[in-house]
């Protein structure tokens, strides 16, 4: 398995038994698959981006009192390729992927372009767990049944998923077709806390985790965090959520349930700043922290 040195992984992690995909634990693979973006393209670029910004986030976790990547080693592997390969090719293509990893006993932490991605890892994970239960963290539904008559948009990856029968909880959306909101009223598997919801119960995050199975796959949409924090987005919506309570929230999922493997989508980085793939980093390590502390 090819993984890249210190002058491209993660965190620029320098010692070869911290950073190989032998002996490191957790491993982050790139899918820069950008096919359907709707509005402002340029996610393909997101996991490279994320990545570079990575080498400027301190390796010591003040909240954790520990250097996270020590505790099993943190590997990068080389971007996958998607030449020729376009909506179920691609997905199956990470969907290979994912399973490699799963077989190999690692933790699945993927870097997407599009959020079509995450149907691959979760096809992947399905055949380890199951019982898997997604959460999902966005601005949008992704619950139509296709867009511009593709059923692998990024807007129908969630669509996808429901159809695996795999239970869903999203968090933060505020912006979906009536198609979506019809889906939603008549699901029983899927468990919607709309942003406007969040803002006027101080106990969503409690009401949110109640509605997770034991084993749970986190997607994380970068729009949705609130612009003013993460901008670069292909479509950005107002009324997002803010760090710390994403943070808190994130937190105990992983102290309360099995979470076996998350994503990070949809990064479209902006010419003359780097805060959105810098935060998306941050977060990256974050969670790879929290997942840490569970023996």
């Amino acid at each position: 398995m090819k993984y890249l040195n210190y002058k491209k992984n993660f965190l620029a992690i320098e010692e070869e038994e911290l950073c190989s995909y032998q002996t490191s634990k957790y491993v982050i693979q790139s899918a820069p698959y950008e096919y359907t973006s709707s509005y402002l393209a340029g996610s393909a670029k997101g996991p490279g981006a994320i990545l570079k910004a990575s080498q400027f986030v301190e390796l010591y976790d003040e909240e954790l009192d520990q250097e996270t990547y020590r505790n099993g080693g943190i590997c990068t592997l080389q971007p996958m390729k998607f030449e020729g390969l376009h909506d179920l090719k691609a997905v199956k293509h990470i969907e290979k992927k994912t399973t490699r990893l799963l077989a190999d006993n690692k933790f699945p932490v993927t870097l997407g372009a599009e959020h079509t991605i995450t149907y691959g890892t979760v096809r992947a994970v399905k055949q380890f767990v199951t019982d898997v239960h997604v959460l999902q963290i966005d601005a949008h539904s992704d619950l139509r049944m296709q867009y511009h008559n593709n059923p692998f948009s990024h807007a129908s990856v969630m669509a996808r998923i429901h159809d695996l029968d795999v239970p869903l909880t999203q968090i933060g959306i505020r912006a979906q077709c009536k198609e979506e909101a019809d889906l939603i009223k008549n699901s029983s598997n899927i468990h919607t806390f709309y942003a406007h919801q969040i803002r006027k119960n101080i106990n969503w995050a409690k009401d949110a985790l109640k509605t997770l199975g034991e084993n749970v796959y986190i997607s994380i949409d970068a729009d949705g965090f609130d612009p003013a924090i993460v901008p670069a987005v292909g479509t950005a919506e107002p009324n997002g959520l803010f760090w710390n309570e994403t943070i808190d929230f994130l937190k105990m999922v992983f102290e309360k349930r099995n979470v076996v493997g998350f994503d990070v989508v949809e990064i479209a980085p902006m010419k003359g700043t780097i805060l959105s793939e810098y935060t998306m980093a941050k977060l990256v390590y974050k969670l790879i922290g929290y997942q840490t502390l569970k023996k």
